[in-house]
Formats: C-alpha cells, sequence, structure tokens
C-alpha cells in the first residue's frame, strides 16, 4: 500500500493533518475487511427470520403458527408471549415493540420470528404462518394526521419577537408552500445481529449498529438482566447513515432471546426488501409558511410550520424534530419567527436518524422561503440569502438564543462566488436558456451552517482505552463505531502524534462494550470530536507516567521529555520508543490508560428550546448548474463547485471524501429518492428496481472541490478540526435550487414553485404543468 511521504520508514512531522489512507483501505478493496455477516460462526449456529403484518393498523385476530414449527429444520417459533421481559427496543419511549402483541401499526411490523437449521429454511417457514386480522382505521399521511391531530409526540412552537406584528407591517407579505420527501438509508451492509450464549449465562452480540451500549442496554431490558452479562461488538459496518443508530436493537434483542432460550448461537440477517419494510426512513415534512420582507428580500417575520410523518412510535423523532426547529435559520438571521412543529403519528414504519437528522429538513424550509422571496422580488436568489446572513456584533443571535460566535460564511461564500465565476456563468446561462426552447439550465449558490454536538447534552461524552505493549506497539479501544468514514484512521493519527509514532505502529480494535463502557452512538458528526479527545487523554496519561519514570536518566524535568519521530528524548539522550516502552515495563510504571472527554460549554433547556446546544458550526458552500429536458423533466448536474470548511482538516483525504459522499447521498434525497406507500399502506419503493439511489453516472463531469484553508476551529476541538460527516449533505439544497432556476426558466416562477423534493422527472413535469398532480 502506498502511503504518504513520512510513513513506515520514518515519519517526520505530525501525523494530523496528512491524507493519510484509511487504516482498512486494502482490506476493503480487495475484499477482506469482515463486516458482521463475514464473521464465522460456530458449528450448530440457527438462523432466524421474521414474520411482518400486512395490516397498518388492526388487531390480530388469530396466528396460528402450527404449520410453521412443523417445517423442516424448524426449531423454534417466537412471539410476543416469549420475551423474557420488556417488549420494548425504543431507546428513549417504550413504545416500540420487538414483536407485536395483539396490535399492529404498520405494514412490515415484526409479529413472529421462526428459528431453523439455515436461513433459507426460516424463510421457507414464514411463509405457512395463518394471521387474521381486524381492520382498523389507519392513518397514512402528513396532512390526515395534523387534520385527525394524530401527533406521536406533542406540538412544539418556538416564538422569537412579535411575528404577527412584524408580518402585519411588513411591505410585503408572500405564503407558500413546500414539500421535502424521506429517504431510505441504503447502507450496503444491511441489518445483520449474531447473539452467542456463554457459559456463565452471558451473551456476546456482534452487530452492525452506530450505538453498542444502546443495544446492550436494550437487550438486558429484554431479557432481564443486568448489563454486565450482555458485551456487544462491531469492527466496521458497511454504512450506517443514522439507520443503525437506533433501529439495531431491535434485531439483538431477536437473537438473544433466541439464543439464550436455545442455548445456540442465532444469526438474523435480513432481506433487502425486509429491510426495505422494517426499518425507518428520514422523515418526510410539508411545510407552509408566511413570510413578511422589504423591498430589498430582507426578512422581516416568518411564521413556519413543520409536519414530519414520525410513523407510528416515537424512536427518534423528537431530537429529529427539534434540530429541525434548530435549523430552520440556516445562516439567516430572523428577528421575529414562529416555528410550529408537529410530530405526526402515521400507521407507517416509524422514521429514524439520518445523515443530518432533521437539519436537512429546516435547512430546505428556510431556503424554499428566501427562493420564493427572490423570485417574487425578481432577483438573484444569492442576493437575498446575502442580505440575511447573520452579521458579526450585530444580529448574531439565533432563535434558540445561542451567540453565533464563528461566522465566516459571508466570507466564504464570497470566495466561492469568485472562484466559481457566478456572476459571468449566470448571464450566459440567460443567454442560453433564451435561445434553447428545450433544454434549460439552471445555477445557484446556497450556503449551509450545520450545529455540532449531541442536542441531548448528556451524550456528549466518550472514553477511550489504550495499551502500549513492552516491543512498542500500541493498541487502542473508543467508543466510536468506523462505519467508512475513517473515524478510526483518524484516532490512530491523533494517538500517533502523543506518542511520536507512525501510524503503522498503532491498531485500532473492535468497538467493545467489554472494554468501553456506556459510549454514545457514533452520530451528529461528533465521532472524531468526541472519540478523538478520549483517545488523546489516554495517551497523554500514559506519556506522563513514561516521562516522570524517564526524565531523570536525562537530568530534566518530566514535562521536558519528548516523543517523537518514533524516539523518546530525555534531555541529550533519546531512545528508540520502543526501547522506551520496554525500560517502562521493567520499572514497572503501567502502560495502560482510559481516556475521556466531555464536551465543554454546551447547555440548553429542552422545555423552552433556548440556550447554547451546539459546541460550534460547521459552514460550507455550494454552486450547481443544472440542465432539464422539458420535454421528459430528465435532469442532469453538469458542475458543481463546493467550499467546505472543515476547520484544520485531520485527513484531507478523509474529509474530501465525506464532502463528495454526502453531497451526492443529498442530491439523491432532493432529486431521485422518492418513497412511496400505497393506499393499503404498503411500501410500494422497497427494493433497488424500485427505488433509485444516485449512481457513479449521476455525478457530474466537472467537480470543483475544497476544503476552506486557513480555517482553524476556534473552539478546543481535536487539532482545531471541525466535523464534517453530516453538513456536506445540506449542500446539495444548491442542485435542487438550480432545478428551480431551470423550471423558472422555462415555465415562470409559479412553476419553480411548485417544484417539490424530491425532483424527479416526473416532479419537474408537474411543475411545469405538463402533468396533472
Amino acid at each position: 500500500m502506498s502511503r504518504p511521504p513520512g510513513g513506515a520508514q520514518g515519519l517526520t512531522g505530525p501525523a494530523s493533518g496528512r491524507a493519510w489512507p484509511h487504516e482498512s483501505a486494502v482490506l476493503h478493496v480487495t475484499g477482506r475487511a469482515e463486516y458482521t455477516d463475514d464473521i464465522l460462526v460456530p458449528a450448530g449456529t440457527l438462523h432466524m427470520a421474521l414474520g411482518q403484518s400486512t395490516l397498518a393498523h388492526g388487531r390480530i385476530v388469530h396466528m396460528d403458527l402450527a404449520a410453521v414449527l412443523g417445517a423442516p429444520e424448524v426449531r423454534a417459533v417466537l412471539t410476543a408471549a416469549d420475551i423474557p421481559a420488556a417488549n420494548n427496543y425504543g431507546g428513549i419511549r417504550p413504545d416500540d415493540p420487538i414483536l407485536a402483541d395483539s396490535v399492529v401499526q404498520y405494514v412490515g411490523q415484526p409479529i413472529f420470528a421462526v428459528i431453523a437449521g439455515s436461513e433459507l429454511a426460516a424463510r421457507k417457514a414464514v411463509l405457512r404462518a395463518q394471521v387474521g386480522y381486524e381492520p382498523w382505521p389507519a392513518v397514512l399521511g402528513i396532512h390526515a394526521a395534523v387534520a385527525e391531530e394524530s401527533f406521536v409526540l406533542p406540538t412544539v412552537a418556538v416564538v422569537r419577537g412579535d411575528p404577527d406584528r412584524a408580518l402585519a407591517e411588513s411591505p410585503r407579505v408572500l405564503a407558500g408552500h413546500f414539500a421535502v420527501g424521506g429517504q431510505e438509508h441504503f447502507y450496503l451492509e444491511g441489518q445483520v445481529a449474531l447473539a452467542l450464549p456463554q457459559d456463565d449465562g452471558g451473551l456476546v452480540i456482534h452487530c452492525s449498529t452506530q450505538n453498542p451500549t444502546e443495544v446492550q442496554h436494550v437487550v438486558a431490558d429484554a431479557l432481564g438482566v443486568a448489563s454486565h452479562l450482555v458485551q456487544v461488538q462491531c469492527r466496521r459496518m458497511g454504512g450506517g447513515f443514522g439507520g443503525k443508530e437506533s433501529q439495531p436493537a431491535l434485531f439483538a434483542c431477536l437473537v438473544a432471546i433466541a439464543a439464550r432460550r436455545l442455548g445456540r448461537p442465532v444469526k438474523l440477517r435480513l432481506d433487502r426488501d425486509v429491510d426495505f419494510t422494517m426499518t425507518g426512513k428520514r422523515h418526510d415534512f410539508e411545510i407552509d409558511y408566511r413570510v413578511g420582507f422589504e423591498a430589498d428580500g430582507r426578512i422581516r417575520a416568518l411564521d413556519l410550520r413543520l409536519a414530519s410523518r414520525c410513523g407510528y412510535s416515537a424512536d427518534l423523532s423528537g431530537p429529529v424534530n427539534d434540530r429541525a426547529v434548530f435549523h430552520v435559520d440556516n445562516c439567516y438571521f430572523l428577528e421575529n419567527l414562529r416555528v410550529v412543529s408537529h410530530r405526526c403519528k402515521t400507521h407507517t414504519v416509524s422514521n429514524t436518524a439520518f445523515r443530518g437528522f432533521g437539519g436537512p429538513q429546516g435547512m430546505a424550509a428556510i431556503e424554499a422561503v428566501i427562493d420564493a422571496i427572490a423570485r417574487e422580488l425578481d432577483l438573484d436568489p444569492l442576493a437575498v440569502r446575502r442580505r440575511n446572513f447573520y452579521g458579526i456584533g450585530e444580529r448574531d443571535t439565533t432563535h434558540y438564543q445561542m451567540k453565533v460566535e464563528d461566522n465566516i460564511i459571508a466570507g466564504l461564500v464570497e470566495q466561492l462566488e469568485a472562484s466559481s465565476d457566478y456572476p459571468a456563468r449566470r448571464r450566459a446561462i440567460a443567454l442560453a436558456n433564451a435561445a434553447s426552447p428545450i433544454i434549460k439550465r439552471g445555477l445557484a449558490l446556497t450556503p449551509v451552517k450545520f450545529g455540532i454536538s449531541f442536542t441531548a447534552t448528556h451524550l456528549n461524552q466518550a472514553g477511550a482505552l489504550i495499551h502500549v505493549y513492552s516491543d512498542g506497539s500500541v493498541l487502542v479501544n473508543h467508543g466510536g463505531l468506523e462505519m467508512g468514514q475513517g473515524l478510526h484512521t483518524k484516532v490512530i493519527q491523533v494517538v500517533a502524534d502523543e506518542f511520536g509514532l507512525p501510524p503503522e505502529q498503532i491498531r485500532v480494535t473492535a468497538t467493545d462494550t467489554a472494554k468501553v463502557p456506556n459510549t454514545s452512538a457514533t452520530a451528529a458528526s461528533s465521532g472524531s470530536d468526541l472519540n478523538g479527545k478520549a483517545a488523546q487523554a489516554a495517551a497523554r496519561t500514559i506519556c506522563a507516567r513514561m516521562a516522570a519514570f524517564l526524565a531523570p536518566e536525562g537530568g530534566v524535568a518530566p514535562e521536558q521529555v519528548e516523543f517523537r519521530d518514533g524516539r523518546v528524548w530525555s534531555g541529550d539522550t533519546s531512545m528508540a520508543f520502543a526501547e522506551a516502552a520496554r525500560r517502562c515495563w521493567f520499572g514497572r510504571i503501567s502502560l495502560s490508560a482510559t481516556g475521556f472527554y466531555a464536551t465543554p460549554k454546551i447547555h440548553y433547556d429542552p422545555a423552552t428550546m433556548v440556550g447554547r446546544p451546539f459546541f460550534y458550526f460547521a459552514y460550507g458552500a455550494a454552486v450547481a448548474e443544472v440542465a432539464i429536458d422539458t420535454l421528459t423533466g430528465e435532469h442532469r448536474l453538469l458542475r458543481v463547485d463546493i467550499l467546505h470548511d472543515a476547520g484544520r482538516s485531520l485527513n484531507p483525504a478523509l474529509d474530501l471524501g465525506q464532502v463528495e459522499g454526502g453531497f451526492l447521498q443529498g442530491v439523491g434525497w432532493l432529486t431521485s429518492e422518492e418513497l412511496w406507500w400505497d393506499a393499503e399502506g404498503r411500501l410500494a419503493t422497497h427494493a433497488p428496481s424500485t427505488y433509485k439511489i444516485p449512481t457513479a453516472g449521476d455525478w457530474p463531469a466537472d467537480v470543483r472541490i475544497q476544503l476552506l484553508a486557513g480555517a482553524d476551529n476556534q473552539e478546543d476541538t481535536i487539532h482545531r478540526s471541525k466535523a464534517v460527516g453530516e453538513p456536506p449533505l445540506m449542500l446539495a439544497l444548491a442542485v435542487f435550487h438550480a432545478l428551480r432556476d431551470a423550471v423558472a426558466a422555462a415555465a415562470g416562477s409559479a412553476a419553480a414553485a411548485r417544484l417539490l423534493a424530491p425532483a424527479t422527472p416526473e416532479a419537474v413535469l408537474r411543475a411545469l404543468g405538463a402533468l396533472d398532480a
């Protein structure tokens, strides 16, 4: 494997800040990276399949499983009555049954489990079940839920200033509607769990999860045992995107219950269609607004209603919708604002975390408002965006009373506007459109300001465990999960810098609840911030012990001992790090340490939605150019220019990869990925044949992406870096608004306002008036 200069042959200078390859890169490209489904199972392992409800809402009248139990290779069948303790996998509210008892609340809900000698036998046996239902009325969409006041959680309202008076006094007032769809996670590795019973009554669970601690706790509750009897491990995931934050607990519970009952290892791997129908998605939103504004486009007042489809249970809908409320400002100062957030209960699968966690939907709302104002005034939307940016020293407090102290958006946008040649391209596109009756092009520049931290303050903590062996090699374990984003690589770089070692001398092992307890999910873009700091703390503890032991040899104080270039320097004396480790071992110095980190400064009151929920903001902006075919509605992304703020990047190669991937995933959400339920509540888009994620063919031919230079985080993050997992997804809003720009060029501003997300070819034709609504 190729390495940057200063690799195994002698690292010079810090590892952090370099474009170091992903620690599993060779394993990925050679197919040797082991995921949960690849783990060699012990002899006698049994396999599970799940029976699902075929009704959206109703009562189970009878469930005859005799034929299932009599099927070839079947060892057992589980129903709700077989769950030893809590029949719940909801991490926040106890409203998510592991197996439905008497009432079903969505098509696809698990109602029984089959355990058999093979996966195929278990799946075939499921089909033999005879289940009868008494249908009840089902609420399937947001409009119906709002009309019936069907809410899974109480409505939240945030008011700033006097929006009613400011609306009444505004020179211009505009009312509008916008909608943005949900999104399937479509992780390449589906949901999978393997439970191995232990001789002392404990269980080891291998699970593809972003949240091992929650899996541990939920499984323990379902079994009615203490958490120390449940050990959860995950070396890597083949993608997560939020879909493995709360959902994996369901599948871990099922295999754990079966393994404990039968005394045999049990494995469950979902078929892709089952994964689609049984697991939650990104929340779709319906958005209504009234906005008052000046003749130059500056907003005076905004009355905004957000309504999201949460599904049948709370899951993570509370914090997801809270984050949407926090992000309805994006980069804009809203002096008079009312936000009403309805969390709708529908008889569909419960929606859950997805990259951005409500932030993208909140930003989509305000960007739709900005676009509508610009088109009403016949102004360049960029000019309206600029007029509403947060200020520095004034107009700098959010609607939740957090001061924006790190505002760099104006300068970042100015830099991108110049580097992308935005003004000249806008003029050129106008001329091209005038000469082209069928193909219309559009251009848009949109900004991003995304808050970094869990909004649940107590989750902003992390732990790490480091061992230095007597040969100088280093083993690291921490609470974060590797899902392809490169978290382990960044932690290796951080630890390498503390010990002055090349990264090859550091190894990270599988995340394990038996090694680092009480961890938070790897989510909220916080993985490197939290776990990097925790690992740094552990490494510094060991370095301090070593320095105290070795300092007398060089006649210096411990704080003068240096760890660099693979050696330990004590005054004029130096030795290889391995020799230093060996001497410390002989000197009976502990070379193992834990580290802990808790994010400072953050606080907020969930009841009033006031405080400082975020440690800092990450910024970015994108310019997108598109073309649409007005006869077919088909469209193409021609060029994208992105300037993204990653602070002082820990690893520019990994961060650029996150920007690219997040952006394209956002493009899919806003243009091609459409979830569609029929009138009976059945998800029709439940496979790659009916659900279109972006492919390599959707990547534009002209891509110009840069990380913002000289943008060190002003907060004390790990090496002054910034989170980069979620913020780039919102850069895709530039693509959607470029499509609106192209639609406006073809059929006027009213047509642009009719374009909703996802902007599929059908949606484009509908906006153009070529299709019936």
